[in-house]
């Protein structure tokens, strides 16, 4: 599940990132951001309820949430939406950061040695560039980052941290490290 949700992402963020880059339209990319958005949190509703994986469908949730606050901010062009979307993807960033951690890690260790998580440094790898996606994000609201970088990172990161895992996984069930 998680693996397809990774992939329809990237149907958000490389259209956004070519809007950044001055092609497109405001509206129509914002609202592709709220269909993927939308689909993220139902992808994160299943991974918990159905796949019983309430770790991942956190940070899906996090990222949904942001993906439909960066719908409405470009869907409805107000003064400041794209502020309170930089706060969200702040939050995000905080968010991400721990899953890195944890990622990398693999938690904390359980009575008799046990973890809830295996150790995964592609995807803590991964959520260190959602780190800084989302900082750019945040720095972009505030006018602190400019749309080329954002736009730039984005479609990098669409390669690096969603095809990369997502057509791994898909053909060979692992991860390249």
């Amino acid at each position: 599940m998680t693996l397809a949700v990774l992939v329809a992402i990237s149907v958000m963020w490389v259209p956004l990132a070519i809007f950044l880059l001055g092609k497109g339209e405001g509206k129509s990319t914002g609202v592709v951001c709220g269909m993927v958005g939308t689909l993220v949190i139902i992808g994160a509703m299943l991974q918990a309820a159905v796949f019983k994986d309430g770790f991942v469908a956190g940070l899906l949730f996090a990222h949904g949430l942001l993906y439909l606050t960066t719908s409405y901010a470009l869907v409805s062009g107000v003064e400041d939406g794209l502020k309170t979307n930089a706060n969200v993807s702040l939050t995000v960033a905080f968010i991400s950061l721990i899953y890195a951690i944890l990622f990398f890690t693999g938690g904390p260790v359980l009575e008799g040695g046990k973890r809830l998580l295996e150790s995964s440094n592609y995807f803590g790898f991964a959520c260190l560039g959602y780190v800084v996606l989302t900082l750019e994000v945040w720095g972009f609201g505030y006018g602190k980052c400019s749309a080329g970088l954002l736009a730039w990172s984005l479609i990098l990161w669409a390669f690096i941290g969603l095809y990369v895992p997502a057509f791994w996984l898909f053909t060979s069930g692992t991860l390249p490290f």
